[in-house]
This record gives C-alpha cells, structure tokens and sequence, in this order.
C-alpha cells in the first residue's frame, strides 16, 4: 500500500519562511522497549514480494536537498563577517563544503506540517502491511525513510537552531526521545538504528543512510530509498563519506575518523582499528587510499555538530537580491547564504577543471561479469 501524504510539497525556493510554533509530541520519554517487543521487527526468512510506494517523500528530497558535492579534502576557510556587522552569521565549519543541505529556512508552516502527518502515514503504513514479511532491501528502505522523514520534521519544527543535538523533545534529546510509534512500540531515531538495522543487518554499508541533520554526519540522498535502490544510495553515501574530510584525516602519522564509527562499533567494528580500517578501504579512492597507507591506527576524533542547512541554523537580518544577468530578482536570500552558494559554485568550478564531473550510474543495463540479479542486491 503506498504511504500518502495530504499537504503537498510546494517547489523549494518559497518567498516566505514561516516558524511553526515548536509542539512536543507526547510519550517522548517513553521506557525503552524491552527487547522481547523489538524482537517483533526482525526480518521474516519468507519474505513477500510486496511493496511500499515513496514517490511522495521522493518529491520532497528532490526540492528542499541541495548536494554540496564530492569533497576536494579541502578544509573551507573561515568567511568574512557579514557586510555592516562585525557578527559571523552562517556556516564557519571547515566541513561545510561537503555532504548535503536542507533549505529549512525556506520551509513554510503548511511544508513543515506535511512532515509530521507523512511520519505518521508511514507509522500507519505499518499497520497495514506486515513490515517484517517484506524483503530485506523494503524493510531497509522503509526503516531509513521513517528515520530521516522524523529527523527532517522535528528539525524543521525546531529551525532556527544552530545544532539538532540541542534539541529536546519533552525534556529528552532528539536522538533519544521516543516519538515515533510503529506497531505500539514506542522508538526513537537511535532505536531504529541501533536496535533493529544495525541489529539485523551485518553491512556496515547501513551507517550511511541515516541522516543525523548535522554537517558531520553522512548525506541526506536526494531521492528516498526504496526496494530497487537502497544498495546503489548505500554505496553512494559510503564514498562520499569515507573520501570526505568529515570522514577520514590525518594528523601526524595518525589516521583520524569520524566519531560515527565508534558509535557504530559495537555492532560492526569489534577490533575497531582492524575493523574500520578495512571497512574505508572498501570504498576509498586513490587519494584516501594513500592516506590509509601512510598512516597508522584509526582514531575516531572527527566532529562537527553544526546544522545541515543553508544558513547555519540562525535568522540572519541581512539579505542581497538574487540577480540573473545583472538583473535584480525580486527574491532575496541572506548574505551568508549568499556567501555560501558561491563558495559552492567555485567549488563546482574546481571540479569541472579537474574533470570530476559526476557519476554515471546504470540501470537495467547488461554489463559484462554483471550478476544476473545486480539491481534487485539486497544488503544483508
């Protein structure tokens, strides 16, 4: 059964950035679920071939994600203050050149309420169809979404905020407060992870589809996840992590990573420097490749919790016309976004010039040595 949505997405530069009121669900600091009521969540070994339709959250991402593109291991400068004003609005972050934004501050009330009653239709979803009969890669796909679908509504309610982990639902940290309901149990963003993906799915390939809303964190796609493309949007999201510098680093003689794989160890990195190293080597580039080689030991000291938006998570006051051929736009940005999406743009640049200029993915196309069932991999 498809999950439906009742207020439509409107188009992602909105005139008007209206802050809804902050509402506390209830039951947020619900007990943790005992893990005989988890047990309900694991995979069926007769899976139907049933499926569940995102188009609706595939439209959103597409409008209100903007990708910054692959990262040139370069850190980003501090900015200039903004014009008038010796106060630093926006993005400082070194980081902030890398991974994806989300326009929240363009969101209006009636967008940001769609997210709440999408959340709550793929709760419902849950009701009606036998989540854990379902293939692999469906109960994947349906477990990133309503993971990133609550992290996006909950941000947006909360925006302007500078970083999501600061912000409390009914006196419980966002990544903790059990809001989100399917099947009665009571979850949280940090359950779904922790104890029903990571739980039963062994490839650490999963860390890189869920999104946390902070610069440091992996990507939030551009495209829901589904049955079809979980694996290729997995693989996606785990290059341009590990080669980003949020990712992997050197300091000295000593390979630095992101805090998320210590986060993650418990369930796939046990001899964690053994582990995480050969798990980067898996998806690393000629140059990170290089870093790993030179380099000893797996450090997890890479952080960087600023909000993944456009703006920094703060109203600037400032705005600059937008202009297309030297003609004034009659729409207006901050100055720091501004600032922001030019930096992004002589980035692109730079890619173009050392002829990096994206990734061409097949589909349904025959290659030679292609599995006969590569589209339908599922991640185990």
């Amino acid at each position: 059964m498809p999950s439906l949505i009742r207020s439509p997405f409107r188009p992602a530069l909105l005139a008007a950035a209206a802050t809804l009121a902050f509402a506390a669900p209830a039951h947020a600091q619900a007990s943790a679920p005992s893990d005989a009521a988890l047990a309900t969540f694991a995979p069926s070994t007769t899976p139907t071939k049933d499926g569940i339709d995102y188009s609706i959250w595939d439209e959103a991402m597409k409008n209100i994600v903007i990708s910054m593109g692959p990262s040139l291991r370069e850190g980003a400068p501090r900015p200039d203050p903004s014009f008038g004003t010796r106060r630093q609005y926006g993005h400082v972050s070194r980081y902030r050149l890398e991974g994806t934004r989300v326009m929240f501050s363009f969101l209006d009330a009636d967008v940001i309420a769609s997210f709440t009653e999408y959340r709550k239709d793929l709760e419902n979803t849950a009701n009606i169809v036998d989540i854990q009969s379902l293939s692999r890669n469906e109960q994947l796909a349906f477990w990133i979404n309503l993971h990133n679908v609550a992290m996006v509504e909950q941000i947006s309610n909360a925006w302007p905020i500078r970083q999501p982990r600061q912000l409390m639902i009914d006196g419980v940290p966002l990544d903790d407060a059990r809001f989100i309901t399917v099947e009665g149990i009571k979850l949280s963003p940090r359950d779904i992870r922790e104890k029903i993906v990571y739980r039963h799915w062994k490839d650490p390939m999963v860390i890189y589809g869920f999104w946390r809303g902070e610069i440091g964190g992996p990507s939030l796609q551009k495209e829901a996840f589904n049955a079809d493309n979980v694996a290729r949007l997995l693989q996606r999201g785990a290059v341009d992590f590990v080669n980003s510098l949020r990712g992997t680093q050197e300091l000295g003689d000593r390979l630095q990573v992101s805090e998320l794989y210590k986060e993650a160890a418990p369930f796939f990195f046990t001899d964690f420097e053994k582990d995480v190293r050969a798990h980067l080597s898996r998806y690393s580039d000629e140059q990170t490749a290089a870093l790993l080689a030179k380099t000893s030991g797996a450090d997890p000291a890479i952080a960087e919790y600023d909000i993944a938006d456009l703006e920094g998570g703060v109203r600037e006051p400032t705005y600059q016309n937008i202009t297309s051929n030297g003609v004034a736009q009659s729409f207006r940005i901050p100055q720091s976004m501004a600032a922001l999406l030019k930096e992004r743009e002589t980035k692109f640049q730079e890619i173009i010039r050392q002829g990096r200029t994206g990734t061409v993915t097949f589909s349904n196309i025959a290659l030679p040595n292609d599995p006969a069932d590569k589209e339908k991999a599922e991640v185990e």
